[in-house]
């Protein structure tokens, strides 16, 4: 796990190696183990090192290959490096040290851009051909590691964060005000664009591929998501034993390490089962769980807390548990470094990921995360009901728009981006939801067709989105992150697995009369054991009952209490500040009456202030 950074000068000019140093220095964080550099003419190629498989400086990047002619630099692990790397040898390659890098370099080598498709792992990477002056960028099949690229004045940049790119004295920063809309609509963003306009990232399952003599570059997928029924079920028994088994086999492939590795538990089963079958390989296995002070919380926010559930699993499991308590003033404590880590804004309340990843720091230098087992399973089923209550295509595509706006409506949002509305009445946010089913054409007869159009665009949109959170966050503590879920045999299964066998009641499902007097929405937020049904039956064998049985619950946080409470004044000083500068893109009156509505109890808008303060705090660093 590291960062990589690199400039192609398109001019021909040579790349100046201190700018190259401190394109890497800019992220440190995210390799505080070594650093390295490699220019010739006109490309140069930095990394830093967060050492986890073979320590010695036989794995030190950039890595060059015998012969000379290619160069590395990736960020990442490949679990599947050991197979690789027999293939390899009986090919007669040679290799000199123990580390998954040699691996990613001479598969690279050997098979070229086909080589990503037999990567099971997470990465980004940068790899040159001297021969030939071509780079290839590419970065995982589900995006758990970014890659950002730009190109400004003839000058190509590409790095694991944006700040690396900043570092260019030439590169002119401007917001992106139609990725700012695009982020208020969906408390995300769904195109390969950031906040900061001549910056995209690449795409997750994609390559780019340039040459360093001349501009143009072109962008290749090489892999994506694509749910359906299987033609031939098998039964629900042989299905629960293969989960098992590659449950499992991806839990193993993951705890391969030359450092101390722990996991976060929650307090949920996705974690709790991780844990279970971590803490038979190690002894004294490290857990890390965050809760909350709920002495100010309302009744709905009081099960936030899950420190009590996590100890137990640690007693059951025998691990070695640390816990923190977060308050209401720690979200102001950490806002400005976690903006700056974030760089942009992606989905949920961020800042307890941020204190989570601190807290497992201290003691391990890899964690293991839960994340993806909700959206490759079904574990939001209130989603998919409605998805699933459509009658054509354009029907899913309005109710699962409307779904997803998540911080408000579109009235609100035209009236909210009145001083800008110029430059943004080009972007229809409905139609980039629409496009991101574009290369996922299933025909859509059943519920079960509607439900795999939702977990595509789930995998697509809001698994990224937490990838991105956690990728920034972890490595902002050194700290690196895997992903048991997102193992490419465990994927694929999920895919293919029955839609009746993640979620019951499927003949039951809720179909909403508009016209029907009153609120709908609350029949979509309520909480529910019914989702991720073989996960449930798979882990009864490793985690308590209760904990299997237990509704479904995100990691959040008491805000909406704590922003009518003990971090009001917090509040009102950032965002009732005229000065403020988001307000030079969103309406002032707007943005008050909606947190007035909040403050008043109306209405419970504590992700649209947590964006707020998130955004703004961002942009007080640009």
């Amino acid at each position: 796990m590291c960062g990589i950074a690199g400039f192609v000068d398109f001019k021909g000019s040579k790349i100046d190696i201190s700018l190259l140093k401190q394109a890497t220095d800019a992220i440190s964080h995210r390799g505080p183990d070594g650093e390295g550099h490699w220019h010739e003419d006109n490309i140069g190629i930095g990394h830093r090192r967060l050492s986890i498989i073979d320590l010695s400086n036989l794995a030190a990047q950039p890595m060059i290959s015998k012969d000379q002619r290619y160069v590395l630099s990736y960020n990442g692990e490949i679990y599947n490096f050991k197979e690789l790397r027999n293939e390899l040898e009986s090919q007669n390659i040679i290799f000199h040290s123990k580390s998954d890098t040699e691996v990613v370099l001479n598969s690279l080598s050997v098979w070229g851009s086909d080589a990503l498709i037999k990567f099971n792992g997470m990465f980004s990477l940068a790899f040159f051909d001297r021969k030939l002056k071509k780079l290839l960028l590419a970065r995982d099949r589900f995006g758990i590691k970014p890659l950002y690229y730009s190109e400004q004045n003839d000058f190509f940049s590409f790095a694991s964060e944006q700040k690396s790119i900043f570092i260019n004295p030439n590169f002119k920063r401007s917001i992106n005000i139609e990725a700012l809309y695009e982020y208020f609509t969906f408390q995300n963003i769904f195109t390969n664009q950031t906040l900061m306009n001549d910056i995209n990232i690449l795409p997750p399952g994609c390559f780019l591929e340039l040459s360093s003599f001349s501009k143009g570059k072109k962008v290749r997928r090489y892999w994506d998501y694509h749910f359906e029924e299987p033609n031939n079920p098998l039964k629900k028994e042989e299905y629960l034993e293969e989960l098992q088994r590659l449950f499992r086999q991806s839990i193993k492939r993951q705890l391969v390490s030359d450092v101390e590795l722990g996991s976060y538990l929650s307090g949920g089963m996705d974690s709790g089962s991780i844990t279970a079958i971590s803490s038979e390989q190690f002894r004294n296995f490290k857990t890390f769980t965050c809760g909350f002070d709920l002495s100010s919380a309302s009744g709905i926010e009081l099960g936030f807390d899950e420190r009590d559930k996590a100890a137990a699993m640690s007693a059951k499991f025998k691990t070695e548990h640390y816990e923190m308590v977060l308050k209401s003033g720690d979200m102001e404590r950490c806002l400005p470094k976690l903006a700056w880590h974030l760089e942009e804004p992606r989905v949920g309340q961020s800042y307890p990921n941020f204190y989570a990843a601190q807290l497992a720091s201290k003691f391990v230098k890899v964690v293991l995360s839960g994340s993806g087992g909700d959206e490759l399973f079904g574990g939001y089923p209130w989603r998919y009901y409605r998805a699933a209550s459509s009658q054509n295509f354009e029907e899913f595509i309005d109710q699962y728009y409307l779904y997803w706006q998540r911080l408000i409506s579109n009235s609100q949002l035209k009236k909210l981006f009145k001083p800008v509305l110029t430059e943004v009445k080009d972007v229809w946010t409905r139609d980039i939801f629409r496009d991101i089913f574009k290369t996922h054409q299933n025909e859509l007869n059943y519920a079960e067709d509607y439900i795999n159009h939702s977990l595509y665009f789930e995998a697509k949109t809001f698994l990224h989105g937490l990838f991105m959170v956690e990728d920034k966050l972890s490595m902002a503590h050194g700290l690196e992150s895997r992903v048991p879920f997102m193992d490419n045999d465990l994927v694929d299964f999920a895919m293919k697995c029955p839609v009746n066998l993640k979620l019951n009641n499927l003949k039951d499902v809720m179909r909403i009369n508009e016209n029907d007097p009153g609120s709908k929405k609350l029949d979509y937020f309520k909480k529910t054991s019914d989702g991720k049904q073989i996960l449930r039956d798979m882990m009864a064998s490793y985690v308590p009952e209760n904990i299997v049985k237990a509704e479904k619950q995100g990691f959040s946080s008491p805000d909406a209490s704590w922003f009518k409470g003990e971090s009001i004044d917090f509040v009102k000083r950032e965002i009732y500040n005229s000065s403020a500068p988001i307000f030079n893109f969103i309406d002032i009156k707007e943005t008050h009456s909606i947190i007035d509505q909040h403050l008043s109890g109306k209405k419970n808008s504590r992700l649209f202030i947590w964006s707020l303060l998130n955004v703004n705090a961002w942009l007080r660093q640009i």
